[in-house]
């Protein structure tokens, strides 16, 4: 069903990955989606992406876009992106998607070093184009949703925000998307503009995917990394677009607003199935914990019940900061 018809969205960063598959979801709902990149067109590089590849995928479906070269390191690129915006659609933006960012090749080049023996540069990496370029395009953003008393800002962030993930500056980078989610979420509430933090669950992303193969190649695969080289539970892309337009479509989605959303539980709540029919189990649900740690159960993870575990019980666990 097209949900999501009459609305204007934009999502950063949609040449690839989670940025496309969002394009593609909120497409498939029937929103005009402005799509931002730094490649325009095609490249030699089987994995790097382009707006027009995106913009291909979602006339396959029938759905209207509008790639924009944007490089979101650029403040002025992003405020002539949110003034075409404005021009063109007289001061309407429905749902933005804070995706852009510039931090996965880094992290995987020091997948497995402790944060001292990397380099420097993975902490711009992960923090310019990502946690600063989604507060830049939310201030564009806030501006034009206050006007019109209306409005929804998603961040996509990770379970790094409460536990140790990949390295240290993906983990406070993840974090801080969460805080910003949060305390966006107070100063917009008066306004009627939500503001939510979205975490995907493991995503077989173009660069993921390649990863996993090289491990497996490596031989370097541990059993508490299996899940990633056997690519157990994972979710393509689109599940998360397929999530966000169904929450975009909440007629009191102020009542979410300053909270985590976790992809694989919204989906349970709407009903939505990934891009192969299936429906991943949240990384806290026991069908996803229990054959993790035991990969013989995998198998028949259909038959383990989904019981998640308590937010509070997960906490306390969790690398919350400031600790008292």
């Amino acid at each position: 069903m097209k949900n999501l018809e009459d609305k204007v969205a934009l999502v950063t960063g949609a040449t690839r990955g989670i940025g496309r598959g969002i394009a593609i979801g909120l497409a498939e709902a029937g929103a005009t989606v402005y799509i931002t990149g730094r490649s325009l067109n095609n490249s030699s590089n089987a994995v790097s992406g382009s707006l027009s590849e995106t913009q291909s995928a979602i006339d396959e479906i029938g759905g209207v876009c509008v790639p924009v070269q944007v490089d979101h390191s650029d403040d002025e690129q992003v405020r002539l992106l949110f003034e075409r915006i404005q021009d063109e659609q007289d001061g309407q933006l429905d749902l933005l998607v804070n995706n852009a960012y510039s931090g996965v090749q880094a992290i995987k080049d020091a997948f497995g070093q402790p944060f001292w023996d990397c380099e420097l540069g993975i902490w711009d990496a992960s923090h310019n184009v990502g946690l600063r370029s989604h507060y830049i395009a939310s201030v564009f953003a806030a501006r034009m949703m206050t006007k019109r008393n209306s409005g929804l800002i998603c961040t996509i962030s990770s379970w790094a925000g409460i536990f140790c993930i990949f390295n240290a500056a993906y983990g406070v980078g993840k974090a801080a998307c969460d805080r910003l989610a949060a305390d966006m979420a107070v100063e917009l509430k008066p306004y009627n503009v939500a503001s939510v933090s979205i975490w995907p669950g493991i995503v077989g992303t173009e660069l993921f995917d390649r990863f996993a193969s090289e491990m497996n190649q490596t031989n370097a695969t541990e059993q508490k990394n299996s899940f990633i080289s056997d690519r157990y539970n994972w979710e393509t892309p689109l599940f998360t677009g397929r999530a966000i337009a169904a929450l975009a479509c909440e007629s009191n989605i102020m009542r979410h607003t300053g909270r985590v959303q976790i992809v694989a539980e919204l989906a349970d709540k709407y009903g939505i199935v990934d891009e192969n029919g299936d429906r991943p189990a949240s990384l806290r649900s026991l069908r996803f914990l229990l054959p993790t740690a035991l990969p013989v159960l995998r198998t028949y993870s259909s038959l383990i019940p989904d019981i998640k575990i308590p937010w509070s019980l997960l906490l306390l666990n969790a690398l919350s900061s400031p600790k008292i």
